[in-house]
């Protein structure tokens, strides 16, 4: 392979002997390309997504060049099926070195889950931040977590009670509002860690348009395959370059004790102002475990004044 995600990223010389990984979205794009570098490194790597035998094929590539890899798979519309991903991973590891929040889609169809929030914003930010919730206290005491955004959370601003609604649904309007949400998970998390005085680290990133990501797929025709064809272009974002802005923030000592922060490819970047708002992002997160019938993750280190935002 030439230069592969690790290469990318500047870390092929990292050892992941021992280290546990579970990469959300990672049966396609750039999620199945970070699982792949992850295990060549030597990490052990839960891959995970809806498809089984997408899930058994690339279970089989890292069995060949990794110590352990395994599938579990979970519709992130189902809360139920979410919380079976935790406990599966609390059951079948001694512990989660890495959290890697990759997977979500953009979808042209309004609908709601059974929660009665609206798809995207369910699968995009409510699934992760449930799965999280459910893993903090099995996270190893230096570990990371890496959310992918994207750099269509800038233009929408937080409206959690519209995330509750399909009227008037815009596909684009939603993609974006979840990954605005996503970028202010990510900063609430690493917030109230460092108020706990955790040494787990958050960040979010836009690993840049990819149109061999897969996102295509969720396009009306014929965009799929016209975005699709722009891969062999120069100058366009591939799934390896994607790959290795994610496995970068997985892996390099470059941002070992860099937290809340949103990075474009592998760099620290500037996010919108509707991501920087710290009120914005406590109400996420309050709301968010309100809409999903849960106890507020972290709550004591929730109150203003915490930890610096």
């Amino acid at each position: 392979m030439k230069d592969p995600p690790e290469e990318r990223a500047g870390v092929a010389d990292v050892d992941l002997a021992g280290t546990r990984a579970l990469v959300t979205g990672s049966t396609s794009g750039i999620g199945r390309e970070a699982a792949l570098s992850l295990g060549r490194l030597g990490a052990d790597v839960t891959v995970h997504g809806r498809d089984a035998a997408a899930g058994a094929a690339v279970v089989d590539e890292l069995t060949q060049v990794a110590p352990d890899a395994r599938f579990v798979a979970a519709d992130f519309a189902d809360v139920d099926a979410v919380r079976d991903l935790a406990a599966t991973v609390r059951d079948e590891t001694d512990g989660l070195d890495l959290l890697l929040n990759n997977a979500g889609g953009l979808f042209r169809t309004a609908r709601t889950t059974d929660l009665g929030t609206e798809y995207t914003f369910h699968v995009n930010h409510l699934a992760p931040y449930l799965l999280t919730a459910d893993l903090l206290d099995h996270l190893s005491e230096d570990a990371r977590v890496v959310t992918t955004s994207s750099a269509a959370h800038r233009g929408p601003t937080l409206d959690v009670d519209g995330a509750t609604s399909v009227d008037d649904y815009s596909a684009g309007w939603a993609y974006g509002h979840s990954k605005l949400a996503n970028a202010l998970f990510a900063s609430e998390l690493a917030r109230r860690l460092d108020a706990t005085g955790s040494q787990v680290t958050s960040n979010s990133f836009h690993p840049g348009a990819i149109p061999g990501s897969g996102f295509s797929r969720f396009l009306p025709a014929p965009l799929p395959g016209l975005v699709s064809a722009l891969d062999a272009v120069p100058g366009v974002t591939s799934v390896r370059d994607g790959a290795a802005a994610l496995v970068f923030l997985a892996v390099s000592q470059r941002v070992a004790d860099v937290s809340g922060r949103y990075f474009e490819g592998q760099r620290p970047a500037t996010p919108s102002d509707a991501a920087r708002d710290p009120d914005a992002a406590r109400t996420l997160w309050e709301r968010s475990a309100a809409l999903l019938s849960i106890d507020e993750p972290l709550a004591a280190s929730g109150r203003p004044g915490a930890a610096d935002v």
